[in-house]
């Protein structure tokens, strides 16, 4: 999986100018609220075809995270 590329699509879904790294805990960005959650988790789907389950999800915290758990699905 190609990280830059997750984070450019996480820029783009998110609406957000800021570069984002692996590090950083998405749900403290402005940005993240429920509606880029369910954006978050279409895209994963649109791009990666892997499903994150809510539970799942919940456990993550950083971008990082959020790979890993799409590369554990692939």
């Amino acid at each position: 999986m190609d990280t830059t590329q997750f984070l450019e699509l996480m820029q783009e879904t998110l609406d957000i100018e800021t570069e984002l790294t692996l590090d950083m805990k998405f749900r403290e960005l402005d940005e993240w609220d429920s509606l880029a959650y369910l954006s978050t988790i279409a895209m994963i789907d649109d791009e990666y075809d892997v499903v994150i389950n809510a539970n799942e999800f919940k456990t993550l915290e950083t971008l990082g995270d959020i790979v890993k758990a799409v590369e554990s699905k692939l």
